[in-house]
């Protein structure tokens, strides 16, 4: 059905992308069998969906997910956080980052936007979210601080 130019058929910037198959199973593996440190997702806009664009070895840091995040263009990201409770008991929390910079254009920012509800539903297990459009608002500290 069309409107005024205006097709309703399929998915466009307001309905959100489609999640790759590959997308659940590679998350699991980070929650449940601690397979990677951190998962990057991406936007493929040929395939209409988010697709798995980088996985992190256990052994990789924060600082290495931060530094495979492109600087211009807006990504999906995953990390499982370590750290030691109060009582010194170590423990793990995982955050979903949605990554927006400023310096991006819009078309990605509005597809990563309207995107991030329907992904996160099919990923289920966050827990905790942040949202960042410069690399100050997801630093490391901001991470601890969540965690308190």
């Amino acid at each position: 059905m069309a409107f005024r130019g205006f097709s309703f058929r399929g998915q466009n910037a307001s309905s959100g992308m489609g999640v790759s198959e590959a997308c659940r199973p590679t998350f699991l593996e980070l929650q449940g069998k601690r397979a990677h440190r951190y998962i990057i997702f991406k936007i493929d806009e040929k395939k209409r969906e988010v697709v798995v664009e980088k996985t992190g070895e256990p052994a990789e840091g924060y600082e290495d997910l931060i530094a495979a995040l492109p600087e211009n263009d807006c990504r999906y990201a995953v990390f499982d956080f370590d750290f030691l409770s109060p009582e010194n008991v170590p423990k793990s929390k995982i955050f979903f980052i949605a990554w927006a910079p400023t310096t991006a254009r819009v078309r990605p920012r509005m597809l990563y936007a309207t995107s991030k509800g329907r992904f996160k539903h099919e990923l289920d297990g966050f827990h905790y979210e942040i949202q960042a459009t410069d690399p100050t608002e997801m630093d490391l500290d901001v991470l601890k601080e969540r965690i308190r």
